[in-house]
């Protein structure tokens, strides 16, 4: 196999593995329309009698020419009274005030409905992200995650603000103009309506074929922006690696997916819109003929004539408009379908029904006979029965893959263990309410996350309350008030990039101040001190001394640096305990996995 077809058939799985993602989180747009529109349900009755308004003081004015023809003009022909003439004029400019001012407010009031609407369908999906455990944010990654707040929720915008109109406009304007046919003569409206047939056909065959179209649309779309957003967001790796060709190639790949989707949506349009105004100009000219020949044998009115002419051009215009309402629509029923199947989705670690109040935990951390698996039939975690008295440091290692991070995971409830229970206290984490497991139980990992907003605005992630007293109290204590102080502006110095602007280990230390000022009972630290040189791991050693007093903790650690600073070291290995104790009982055994894991360090560092 070539390396080009390796590369094609690399970038179909992974395309065919985003598309799977986002069919899975799909469905249920009718319901959850339904919801948002229930407040405004009459409200939107109100709209409905606008648009009914609006249309007939626009359906009237084709009438009223007729009536201005035949009722109006002869009478200026026999005795010059124009009287009937101008009241005729008279309605139909009260007719034209009538419709704009109804168009006038049916735009304000459907703005504002249609604006309360998306900042609620925003509120939700960002509400509902948050609830999501990191189960599901492994899968749906950050690019999706972007596209339903941004180009989905600009669908269903553009469908509130158009196509509620244009639908409620066309389907008036469609019986209304056709019944006036009717009305105005029988046999001339029959020959009119004749077209009615091949528009049913054309119409239902688009409607048909645009709901294939746009649904792709959509996916290919959802496609560029999770590359974008990756590629963009791993811009160090992919420099670092030189992976910009490949990026690029993945890139032209998706972005020529969708130029596609795209034209195909268009082709459809080509055909559709040319084929209404076909239909129509025959109609048209066929009704001329017919009508001609009815007025020249006195059977209708030359303002009969002049008002088919005029109904039939209105007819026609929403027919000629109506791929724009399914293209509006199709995209919009896209975009709620993904919305929805989002909002659907129940947490991986649900609010308990019956919470119980934990209050001020003490600290003490059990395992009890704990399974865990992220996917089925993959064991990470056999039979862990571990407990961790309140105030004691432990220190976790083992080799890559032995269920060490997966320990923290479980402790601050990211996931659920697939059997036995984790106990704070002993209380079972899933008895407890975030706001009291998250309280009393915070991890500190070594990406060391950084928001936008200042340093002080950073440590008091985990207290907004806190004063700024409180905030440098907190660094002094760690040693990192006298970097930040030197910073262009202090703690009020913008954090830009994730903090990128800072070192590891300053980021380190903001991460350690930000949880020694939330104050928990338990503190995890996940390889919070594997990405620091040499210095920066001695300053973040002097502060991890002050962070975990009087707590309990436990620490995942490669370097048995950090180990040595525990009370009890436990090493892990394919999801099991091997061996337990104090750090320098394991080290001085002269066997084991800890004593040839502190021998290598030694060697290290000799």
């Amino acid at each position: 196999m070539t390396t080009s077809e390796w590369r094609g058939i690399a970038k179909t799985d992974e395309d065919e593995h985003v598309l799977e993602i986002e069919r899975r989180f799909t469905g249920g747009s009718g319901e959850l329309l339904r919801e948002l529109l229930a407040p405004y349900k009459w409200a939107i009755w109100g709209l409905v009698g606008i648009v009914l308004v609006e249309n007939a003081a626009r359906l009237s004015i084709p009438y009223l020419v007729k009536e201005g023809i035949d009722t109006g003009i002869p009478p200026i022909r026999a005795d010059n009274d124009l009287g009937p003439l101008v009241t005729i004029v008279a309605i139909v400019l009260l007719a034209t005030l009538t419709q704009a001012i109804t168009r006038n407010l049916f735009l304000v009031r459907s703005g504002r409905i249609g604006q309360d609407v998306l900042s609620e369908v925003r509120r939700r999906v960002f509400r509902h992200f948050q609830k999501l455990s990191p189960a599901f944010h492994d899968d749906y990654t950050s690019g999706r995650v972007i596209s339903r707040q941004t180009s989905d929720v600009d669908a269903i915008y553009e469908m509130l603000e158009t196509g509620f109109d244009g639908l409620v406009t066309a389907a008036l304007t469609l019986v209304g103009t056709a019944g006036l046919l009717l009305f105005l003569d029988v046999k001339l409206g029959l020959v009119a309506l004749v077209c009615g047939p091949f528009l049913f056909w054309i119409t239902n065959w688009f409607r048909r074929e645009s709901a294939k179209s746009y649904r792709v649309t959509r996916e290919k779309v959802a496609l560029v922006i999770v590359h974008f957003v990756e590629s963009m967001g791993g811009m160090r790796a992919v420099q670092a690696f030189r992976r910009e060709p490949r990026n690029q190639e993945i890139f032209d790949d998706v972005n020529d997916q969708y130029r596609v989707a795209n034209l195909n949506a268009f082709r459809l349009i080509v055909w559709f819109m040319p084929g209404i105004r076909l239909i129509g100009n025959v109609t048209i000219a066929v009704v001329l003929l017919y009508g001609a020949y009815l007025a020249f044998h006195g059977e209708v009115t030359v303002g009969v004539l002049a008002a088919f002419l005029l109904y039939l051009r209105q007819f026609f215009e929403p027919m000629m408009e109506i791929s724009q309402f399914y293209n509006t629509f199709q995209s919009a029923s896209a975009a709620l379908d993904k919305l929805a199947g989002v909002l659907r989705e129940e947490p991986g670690v649900p609010e308990p029904e019956r919470p119980v109040r934990l209050g001020q935990a003490r600290g003490d951390l059990r395992f009890d006979a704990v399974d865990f698996e992220y996917a089925e039939g993959r064991p990470v975690i056999v039979g862990l029965d571990l407990e961790v008295p309140a105030g004691q440091t432990l220190a976790v290692v083992g080799t890559t893959g032995a269920g060490k991070t997966t320990i923290a995971k479980l402790a601050t409830r990211f996931y659920d263990p697939t059997a036995g229970a984790v106990r704070l206290d002993g209380l079972d984490l899933r008895e407890l309410t975030s706001d009291d497991l998250r309280r009393n139980v915070v991890m500190v990992t070594q990406e060391n996350y950084l928001f936008s907003g200042t340093i002080a605005d950073n440590i008091r992630f985990g207290r907004p309350d806190a004063s700024m007293a409180e905030v440098e109290a907190a660094t002094r204590a760690l040693g990192a008030h006298d970097f930040i102080a030197a910073l262009p502006d202090g703690y009020a110095t913008k954090v830009a990039n994730q903090g990128g602007r800072l070192s590891a280990g300053q980021r380190q230390l903001v991460a350690f101040a930000r949880a020694f000022l939330a104050d928990p009972a338990v503190l995890i630290l996940d390889e919070a001190t594997s990405s620091l040189d040499v210095p920066s791991e001695r300053l973040v050693q002097q502060a991890l001394q002050t962070v975990l007093a009087g707590r309990t903790a436990v620490i995942i650690a490669h370097r048995l640096s950090t180990v040595e600073i525990a009370d009890r070291v436990i090493v892990m290995e394919h999801g099991r305990i091997v061996e337990d104790g104090a750090p320098a009982d394991l080290a001085a055994a002269g066997e084991g996995r800890f004593s040839d894991l502190h021998e290598a360090w030694l060697d290290s560092l000799a």
